[in-house]
């Protein structure tokens, strides 16, 4: 953690470093702020406790008045960091930074570019899995599409009742997906009109890709599951369990379809595409939001039992 701290606060925050039992490495540069004026320190801080220190930071009004970047090392091979893992709470693993979740929910609600390109890109990827009947071109749509990011920032909103951040997130949701369809659709409806796309090549027995537009009880079980998932790996860091969620609910493969369902006009298929969507998104939300409240309402104390049960077992392991 990097603080810019003005000089007025800079012996109250070198007393709370210096006594904090989970920090170390403690660097303090006098005068080397200009921006705001005063002191910059410099320091390692155990993730497990990395939320109570900015809660406090914030009571002394460093974030205000002060600047704060937080940052992950690649690696910690000293004795000191080995020592403060033991001392903190919980694993760093599981530990939850809630001012990085909220910054990254800001970063993921507002529209960018390479957001809607990337959506288009996916939608398209989807509407050729449906006219070719791949279920490997729906993983890979599945995979490109951006959305997640976004249904995450929505519950974050809620959860911690950031209207603002809610409202950006369903609009940047509602009108992404809009213009991803109209796109995709424009350019089926081009297809359409030469030849290339037919309605019999939309509505024809699909049996790898059936399930993106005939949405049933398991959709919402996948998307309760997959948003769950999904805010537990964004929340805990764990990006890499984020291609599972990816690859887990029909979002994008059902906004392919209603594309195609508009060019072609089939009713049918731009229906259950529609609600198709809304489950998996509804049900997203939902689980997100349940997710994040649990975990704000109980993951520090859940994680300090956790540490208990787990230290016993490694010290039964380790007797036997």
């Amino acid at each position: 953690m990097r603080l810019n701290v003005p000089t007025s606060m800079t012996a109250r925050v070198r007393d709370l470093l210096v006594d904090h039992p989970h920090i170390t490495n403690v660097v303090l540069l006098e005068g080397a702020s200009l921006d705001p004026v005063g002191d910059l320190f410099e320091f390692e801080v155990a993730r497990e406790t990395a939320s109570q220190l900015l809660r406090t930071l914030d009571d002394i009004g460093v974030g205000e008045q002060g600047g704060i970047v937080l940052s992950t090392p690649t690696g910690t091979p000293f004795a000191a960091a080995r020592r403060l893992e033991r001392l903190a709470p919980g694993d760093p693993q599981d530990a939850v930074v809630w001012d990085n979740v909220i910054a990254d929910a800001y970063a993921a609600s507002r529209p960018t570019v390479t957001y809607h390109l990337f959506l288009v890109l996916a939608t398209i990827l989807a509407s050729v899995a449906v006219i070719t009947d791949s279920s490997v071109l729906v993983v890979g749509a599945m995979v490109v599409g951006p959305e997640f990011g976004t249904v995450a920032a929505l519950c974050t909103g809620l959860v911690f009742a950031r209207w603002a951040l809610s409202w950006a997130s369903l609009r940047l949701l509602v009108l992404g997906f809009a213009f991803a369809i109209a796109v995709v659709t424009l350019l089926a409806y081009g297809l359409v009109l030469v030849g290339a796309i037919t309605d019999e090549m939309v509505t024809r027995p699909r049996p790898q890709t059936d399930f993106i537009w005939h949405p049933d009880g398991w959709s919402l079980v996948v998307a309760l599951v997959a948003g769950a998932a999904g805010v537990l790996a964004l929340s805990t860091d764990r990006v890499q369990a984020m291609v599972g969620v990816f690859i887990s609910v029909t979002t994008i493969p059902a906004a392919g379809n209603m594309a195609l369902g508009i060019a072609t006009w089939e009713t049918s298929e731009i229906i259950g595409s529609a609600v198709q969507l809304g489950v998996n998104v509804a049900g997203m939300v939902l689980a997100g939001i349940a997710v994040l409240a649990l975990q704000r309402a109980l993951w520090e104390r859940l994680m300090a039992r956790t540490e208990r049960l787990f230290r016993l077992g490694r010290q039964e392991s380790q007797r036997r």
